[in-house]
């Protein structure tokens, strides 16, 4: 037993005297830092990193995103990013021994977003070496376009779930999203039966997730190529299992229960809130938007109401005195509406006719009001148009006496 535990001591010990000297022997000629605006041209063999130092964080800078971009013409290369040249090189040596896999590399591409408020290293290694320059420059970008839009998605998901949780139409669309989502993982499951159960499947199971990761990655990376080549093929697969999937959500129907819909509804809701804490590196100012929104949401609107109610009896508004010329349109715009109003009631079945003409001198004349002729006749227009004259020139007399 003791044996065991002395032999586990000098493992471990080795293993992080080795981890030290990986974190010593960083070479300083192998690390570059480079600012926006910045290329540098590499000519050199081995790994090389190149970093980014962190900027302030300002609010201004909520959607500002930095790009470094790679120009190099071989296929034969890997990347590896961190937050210092140590953790950089650490990953290289571990990737060393794991049968040239790329399992702790980052994906190959050419265009690298990074976050502008963290210092971040990204290591650059060729497997064949032939004399070949590549260069490595960077590019910020104050306001991102699709930071800003993701944003705005996650805003109106999370504002419309509960609209979007009581739609058929929607509830069928992510149905078959899913029904074809799901195809694939059952397709997985059937071809895993193919596999021999000998050598090949200790081999995969020695390996574990590593080798499945590395399967899948190799299957994600080759996807546009695969949708190009069996197009035909792609489309076809599609079209019928989104046709099963509609039938067999047209069979169980849309969702009734109303604390499943609730579920649904929270469900978008933290899916918003994910697109907009994920829509700007400034983390902090990200979750204060999150925040913010879900406390405008659950606000009381009584309490509004309540606010303004109590603003306009601390602060009421000044009566206004009309002029003449205000207080002569505003009863031609009154008379208007209460006439509209008369002819709209008068024509509802709320209104008894035969009481109303009991009441009347004039039926006729009403009637052709109800139809929409004028509630005046010739005479009481020339007899109106008589008094304004002798309003008018009465006025304009004394205004002559004044002078």
């Amino acid at each position: 037993m003791k044996t065991t535990i002395g032999i586990s001591k000098i493992i471990f010990f080795f293993i992080s005297l080795q981890n030290f000297s990986v974190r010593c022997a960083v070479p300083t000629d192998a690390v570059h830092y480079i600012e926006p605006g910045k290329v540098i041209v590499n000519d050199k063999a081995d790994l090389q990193v190149f970093c980014h130092r962190a900027k302030s964080k300002y609010l201004i800078n909520i959607w500002k995103t930095i790009t470094m971009n790679l120009d190099i013409n071989l296929d034969t290369y890997d990347l590896y990013d961190g937050k210092t040249p140590q953790e950089v090189f650490e990953k290289h040596e571990n990737n060393q021994r794991f049968w040239k896999f790329n399992f702790f590399g980052t994906k190959k591409h050419k265009l690298l977003k990074i976050n502008p408020f963290e210092t971040t290293c990204i290591g650059v290694y060729i497997y064949e070496y032939h004399g070949l320059r590549y260069t490595i420059s960077m590019t910020e970008t104050r306001v991102d376009i699709a930071k800003v839009l993701m944003a705005v998605l996650g805003v109106i998901l999370f504002w419309s779930a509960r609209r979007l949780s009581h739609n058929p139409l929607f509830y069928y669309l992510c149905g078959i999203s899913l029904g074809v989502t799901a195809s694939l993982l059952v397709l997985i499951y059937f071809a895993s039966k193919l596999f021999p159960r000998g050598k090949f499947m200790y081999l995969m199971v020695a390996t574990g997730w590593s080798m499945t990761f590395y399967l899948g990655q190799i299957l994600w990376e080759n996807a546009q190529l695969i949708l190009l080549q069996y197009r035909e093929y792609v489309m076809w697969y599609i079209l019928i299992t989104s046709l099963i999937s509609f039938l067999i959500c047209y069979r169980f129907g849309p969702v009734t229960n109303k604390r499943t819909k609730q579920i649904i509804q929270w469900f978008l809701q933290g899916l918003g809130l994910l697109f907009i804490y994920s829509s700007s590196y400034f983390y902090e100012a990200s979750f204060l938007n999150c925040t913010t929104l879900v406390l405008i949401y659950n606000f009381p609107i009584s309490t509004v109401y309540k606010g303004k109610q109590y603003w306009q009896k601390m602060f009421p508004e000044r009566r206004k005195l009309l002029t003449d010329n205000e207080y002569r349109k505003e009863g031609i715009k009154e008379t208007k509406k209460a006439l509209k109003d008369l002819q709209q009631y008068c024509s509802s079945p709320e209104c008894n006719p035969w009481k109303t003409v009991l009441k009347l001198k004039d039926p006729i004349r009403f009637a052709k009001f109800i139809e929409g002729d004028s509630h005046l006749s010739d005479k009481e227009m020339k007899e109106h148009d008589l008094e304004i004259t002798r309003i008018v020139e009465e006025y304009e007399y004394t205004d002559d006496d004044d002078y």
